[in-house]
């Protein structure tokens, strides 16, 4: 009799996961980007913009660095800390808040 091997046969590289991992990090790391400089009247504008969002309770759209990565996300600012470099800010889409760094802020813009 013969016995067929089924589905066991295409799968000769799925049993070296760690294998999927390295690649994934690999992948990762070609597409990390380097954080962006701003001057100091960007900082400024930024800040501006975040203070005006806060008060008046008005959606913005924030592009930021985070692991290699730049991010744009749209949402409403909940707090400023600017001693502190932190402002909090919830998201749109999944209404989560959200933590991050002043000095990762690269651009925010009212919606």
């Amino acid at each position: 009799m013969n016995h067929d091997r089924g589905m066991k046969k295409w799968r000769a590289f799925a049993s070296m996961p760690e294998q999927y991992i390295g690649l994934k990090e690999i992948i990762n790391k070609q597409s990390e980007v380097a954080q962006p400089v701003l001057t100091e009247e960007q900082m400024e504008h930024a800040n501006f913009t975040l203070i005006e969002a806060l008060h008046t309770n008005k959606q913005v759209y924030l592009t930021y660095y985070k692991q290699g990565q730049c991010t744009t996300e749209t949402g409403f600012i909940q707090f400023v800390d600017s001693l502190g470099d932190l402002f909090i800010f919830i998201d749109d889409v999944f209404e989560l808040k959200n933590k991050v760094r002043l000095s990762e802020l690269i651009d925010v813009c009212l919606a």
